[in-house]
């Protein structure tokens, strides 16, 4: 028997609560795992009865579920979802809210709350919960951004650790629930071909890519204010870099990995020069978007140059990219691996996050025959080819979602990563338009701006495409 929780979501009939979280829970529900102990509460200020909204959910289901539809499980799941209409901003609405949640049980009853709004109302929120019994014990899930620079981030943080205690906060990052983030520790710590040569001395560089086909779309007005560095590099990005580049953690315990990120994070070296580590770019037509400023100099792009200054990584670059309107959405860790002699092409491991999940090998054979050319061979294992594998693989939010239910942190993200990130990011940032450097054009469709190339060409390296 599981404990049953009351899980309420603020912004429930927004695009996140109709595309991820709903669907998650039905997966769940269908995989008969935590969401069958879970009764849902769905915040919001629109005029729905339950069965109106339950209807409503139905199609983003059919729609977006992992597991194929059925209605047996969608009923079941329905029984649980109940609709409160109420304007979270109004802190005086949360005495009604507190009656609530005594007509419908135990007061014992653990809470979490998911707050799938913007930051900006997050406040609002945590000062309305203080007149909801038991709600300081309960936990809370707060999407990124955390904060829109490293003082809102404190700012934001403060709040929330003034009402919840601080291990009950779940930062949540998507990312950390990919299948093939998970794994990279196992492709590392498992495989002795790739932990005994995981280091500066074998590797040549380490390229991290999340790629984009998209632009800006309906996120305008957020985006303008954010960019490319702050909406994917100083949380998702930097994240999946602590995973690729720590050290084997002592136990299983949370503290165990979040202490082997940290060190990374702290061994990141500061760019004496920006020019020469920093590139910022934005595609044609960003200006025209809607809710843009025509005279906007936000990034739609970013390539960064990392030097992590540790015993492992000293002297090797890591490349960390990320850009919108690109010619492909491609998220992937690509491992250069240093050639024995220059006329040989390096081996190359590449480990795909998404939309493909699996993992590339590039390495060199002999050419079949008389012939002592060298040439290369390439083995591909696709995850997510395999139906199988699909229905068994829970989607990130899924994953996420139980992970809290049962109070697993380890795949959370923790203050102190967040404001390291933030302290990086906010410094190259503020000194990249401090120096008048130029943020680069670049055409839809293309891989982004030639700078990016150059920055990797002075150093006798190229993209992994």
């Amino acid at each position: 028997m599981c404990k049953e929780q009351i899980f309420t979501i603020f912004g429930g009939t927004g695009d996140l609560t109709f595309r991820k979280l709903i669907p998650a829970f039905y997966n769940m529900e269908a995989s008969q795992n935590e969401a069958f102990c879970t009764r849902i509460i769905i915040i919001g200020r629109r005029e729905y009865t339950n069965g109106e909204y339950r209807e409503m959910a139905r199609g983003w289901v059919e729609k977006f579920a992992r597991l194929g539809y059925k209605e047996e499980i969608y009923d079941r799941l329905a029984e649980k979802i109940i609709y409160y209409r109420m304007d979270f901003t109004d802190e005086l609405a949360y005495a009604g809210l507190d009656a609530f949640y005594r007509s419908i049980g135990d007061m014992e009853l653990e809470h979490i709350f998911y707050f799938a709004v913007a930051p900006r109302f997050f406040e609002n929120i945590v000062k309305g919960l203080q007149m909801v019994s038991g709600a300081e014990t309960g936990k809370v899930v707060i999407e990124k951004p955390f904060g829109e620079n490293l003082v809102a981030a404190a700012s934001l943080n403060d709040t929330m650790e003034k009402f919840f205690k601080p291990d009950h906060i779940y930062r949540i990052d998507h990312y950390l629930g990919k299948e093939m983030v998970r794994n990279i520790q196992t492709i590392r710590f498992a495989n002795p071909i790739f932990s005994n040569v995981w280091d500066a001395r074998h590797i040549d560089c380490i390229q991290i890519s999340a790629l984009e086909e998209v632009g800006v779309e309906t996120r305008g007005g957020y985006y303008d204010h954010s960019g490319a560095l702050k909406d994917m590099m100083q949380n998702h990005l930097f994240q999946i870099l602590t995973i690729v580049a720590m050290e084997r953690p002592e136990g299983s315990a949370v503290e165990d990995m979040h202490r082997e990120q940290m060190k990374v994070l702290k061994a990141l070296r500061m760019p004496e020069e920006v020019r020469e580590n920093v590139v910022l770019g934005q595609y044609d037509g960003y200006r025209s978007e809607p809710a843009i400023d025509e005279n906007s100099i936000t990034e739609t792009y970013a390539a960064v140059r990392l030097m992590v200054e540790n015993e492992r990584w000293k002297g090797m670059p890591f490349y960390v990219r990320t850009g919108k309107k690109l010619g492909k959405r491609e998220m992937q860790v690509a491992v250069v691996f240093k050639s024995p002699v220059p006329e040989v092409e390096p081996d190359i491991l590449n480990i795909k996050i998404q939309p493909t999940e699996g993992v590339y090998l590039q390495f060199n054979i002999k050419k079949p025959g008389e012939s002592e050319e060298v040439v290369q061979a390439k083995m591909d294992f696709c995850q997510n080819c395999s139906f199988i594998n699909q229905m068994n693989t829970p989607e990130a939010y899924e994953r996420l979602i139980g992970a809290c239910i049962r109070g697993e942190r380890a795949w959370f993200s923790q203050w102190d990563q967040i404001e390291t990130s933030w302290k990086y990011v906010d410094t190259i940032r503020d000194q990249y338009h401090q120096n008048g450097l130029p943020v680069h054009s670049y055409r839809q469709g293309s891989t982004g701006p030639e700078a990016a190339d150059q920055l990797l060409g002075e150093h006798g390296h190229v993209w992994f495409e």
